[in-house]
């Protein structure tokens, strides 16, 4: 059975104006949840700012229970991605002092969760599915999250060995002990 996103889209005069291309518009979207993530992570203050520090925190996916079936295959892969909502994040800045630096970035130069568009994107371990249940590791996400997709995670498209981190080349060996303090939740 194919179902329709739950997704609203405006479309304003963009079509009067002879725009059709997606990337030429200002279309707004709305999406549902598919479901919330648990974790232990109450609070932003302390928590792990990426998953490589989060390692060995456990934390579980609730999925709305009328699309457990889309779980189906999904434990088959190690890791997944998953795309969320900063829904503690109010408001935004396009310069940003990341937690990983000194000095101001592009906010599109940084995972800084205060962004015009609050969407947040985590690679997990996964560890099982039961039913809507699924369980996950390396938890770098605030309890009561809610979760707008989940992506299986494959190396031969997601890794790319020749990558370079622009500013983050130099500072990323800290991520295992960065912790998120409140500059971003305020």
């Amino acid at each position: 059975m194919t179902q329709k996103p739950n997704q609203t889209v405006t479309h304003g005069d963009n079509e009067k104006a002879g725009m059709k291309s997606p990337a030429e518009t200002t279309e707004s979207f709305t999406y549902t949840p598919i479901g919330i993530v648990r974790s232990p992570h109450i609070e932003t203050a302390g928590m792990p700012i990426q998953p490589t520090g989060a390692e060995g925190v456990r934390g579980t996916i609730v999925v709305r229970p009328e699309l457990s079936l889309g779980l189906k295959d999904l434990q088959e892969f190690s890791h997944i991605i998953l795309i969320y909502a900063f829904h503690r994040s109010c408001g935004y800045s396009l310069q940003v002092t990341p937690f990983l630096d000194t000095v101001q970035h592009g906010v599109f130069a940084t995972r800084a969760p205060k962004r015009p568009n609050a969407i947040g994107l985590s690679i997990v371990k996964l560890i099982d599915i039961h039913e809507n249940i699924v369980t996950i590791e390396n938890v770098d996400i605030l309890d009561g999250t809610p979760l707008l997709d989940i992506k299986p995670y494959v190396p031969a498209f997601d890794a790319f060995c020749s990558a370079k981190a622009g500013w983050l080349d130099q500072s990323s060996r800290n991520v295992g002990s960065a912790r998120s303090d409140k500059r971003f939740s305020e």
